[in-house]
């Protein structure tokens, strides 16, 4: 007979490791192929110092002459806050009664949420590893009308989103709560569902998804984004300007020029490029001479495109115009645990809604990203060309 007991017990013992398993291996493969640790987490934060070399400790000199004098790598102590992300599944009083004389129809009910909630898992977190920390999806190109948007980018998984402009600086919100009733990933347009008040005067403002302002992972858009950096001024220090070429479309010349420019002013190497689809088969098609397809079962179940032995990535949440040229060997994921259900004071994981006739589990992580070495990834920004500028490379329409 199912009980709440059991079912706290199936939760625990079985679920959880599936879960973890699934969410640890198959959010993407930037994801998989950065660090995980909570040797950086200090209390509530994430604590990381970033190292930046001095060439000057090493040099020649005469057999009898003067060494070179001591000197030390600058160090950058970046202290962030762990980030709360939370999972939540919920069981009907009802479909509990229902099943609780079958343990297969149980064992279904469990199946069937907790595939629903690694869907959404994955999906949030890979969202979240190219946002900026405040839940940013894209900026507005230009204002049709008082509900019409032209963004920088449009995805298909736009739709249904409740959104809020920010101001122009990103630390405020100037217009909350509109819900996109429809996209256009052709012309990179939405709809929303209530009219803009001076909707002119909001180009090149910030559309970013309601309420996690500031409550997100700092996730790439922060990196090449905005003026400063884990609090430090990019104009002002080096070490955290990130490289950034525009260009009007993606060409050969453009993707060589910028891995050579990478690697020379970072002393590293790129090893991962990601994109959206279109953009990965118009790579494809530029160095199809020199192109190797890879297979998914040697890359973690992902297929890739290898340009001079670097595997390009296509991501459904890397914005449209945009390509990045990473080292993932730079970036952390500090977390504080793996994946863990909340428990109560009593150690319950299943714990009863007030006021309904349901129960809930949540999944918990605290974490936050952090790049030790900014100046060392770098990103292609694709300015199309004012006629095609509200259009996706063909093919993007489904992000």
């Amino acid at each position: 007979m199912i009980t709440l007991t059991n079912a706290d017990a199936a939760l625990k013992d079985y679920y959880l490791d599936a879960l973890s398993s699934q969410l640890n291996g198959g959010i993407s493969p930037f994801f998989n192929a950065i660090e995980k640790s909570a040797q950086y987490v200090y209390g509530k934060n994430a604590r990381c110092a970033l190292v930046k070399g001095d060439m000057s400790r090493v040099v020649t000199g005469d057999e009898d002459g003067e060494l070179p004098e001591a000197s030390g790598n600058t160090y950058y102590d970046v202290t962030l806050p762990l980030k709360n992300i939370y999972g939540t599944v919920a069981i009907t009083d009802k479909a509990m009664r229902a099943s609780q004389d079958s343990s297969g129809a149980f064992v279904n009910l469990l199946n069937a949420e907790m595939e629903g909630l690694i869907s959404d898992a994955k999906d949030n977190f890979s969202r979240m590893l190219f946002g900026d920390g405040n839940g940013l999806i894209a900026y507005i190109n230009k204002a049709n009308s008082s509900t019409s948007f032209t963004l920088s980018s449009v995805k298909s998984w736009f739709k249904g989103l409740t959104v809020d402009i920010a101001d122009a600086t990103g630390t405020k919100y100037a217009v909350q709560n509109l819900k996109i009733t429809a996209v256009d990933t052709q012309t990179n347009t939405i709809t929303v569902n209530t009219p803009v008040v001076s909707y002119s005067s909001y180009e090149g403002y910030p559309v970013v998804i309601s309420g996690v302002y500031g409550k997100e992972l700092t996730g790439l858009a922060a990196i090449f984004d905005g003026a400063t950096l884990y609090g430090h001024t990019k104009a002002s220090e080096d070490f955290f300007n990130p490289y950034v070429q525009y260009c009007e479309e993606v060409t050969e010349d453009a993707i060589i020029s910028a891995i050579e420019a990478i690697e020379e002013r970072g002393g590293g190497k790129v090893k991962m490029i990601i994109c959206s689809h279109a953009v990965r088969n118009k790579i494809a098609s530029l160095f199809r001479d020199m192109r190797v397809i890879s297979s998914p079962e040697v890359t973690a179940g992902y297929t890739s495109v290898y340009v001079n032995d670097i595997p390009v990535y296509a991501d459904r949440f890397c914005p449209s115009d945009r390509v990045f040229l990473l080292n993932p060997d730079d970036f952390v994921l500090c977390q504080l645990c793996d994946w863990e259900w909340m428990e109560d004071d009593g150690g319950r994981i299943l714990t009863r809604v007030a006021g309904k006739a349901a129960y809930n589990a949540t999944l918990v992580k605290y974490a936050e990203l952090i790049c030790r070495r900014p100046y060392a990834q770098g990103m292609l920004q694709i300015e199309y060309a004012e006629d095609s500028s509200s259009s996706t490379p063909s093919g993007d329409s489904e992000g």
